[in-house]
């Protein structure tokens, strides 16, 4: 059986897409499902494919754990206008 990861990107639209992990790969990787997904987001947000809100929904954890985790890691965060901007409108 296959890992199978879903996500949604919410930027243009509503789009779900699954991704299949072979067993092999997660087997070889030496992690489980979830920390291989895990693995995938930062990967994603280190190269800014993702934001930090966005990387920190994905995982389900709270932005400041999120950003725990990266610091943990030596992770610098990247936090733009565009975020602050965010920031400020949930405020």
């Amino acid at each position: 059986m296959a890992a199978t990861i879903q996500a949604v990107d919410l930027r243009v639209r509503e789009i779900t897409m699954s991704l299949v992990i072979s067993d092999d790969l997660v087997r070889a990787s030496g992690l489980s499902e979830r920390e291989l997904f895990l693995e995938i987001v930062i990967m994603l947000f280190r190269q800014d494919k993702i934001s930090l809100g966005k990387a920190s929904e994905l995982t389900g954890m709270h932005r400041m754990q999120f950003q725990k985790l990266l610091a943990d890691r030596g992770i610098c965060v990247h936090y733009d206008v565009a975020e602050f901007q965010e920031d400020l409108n949930t405020l």
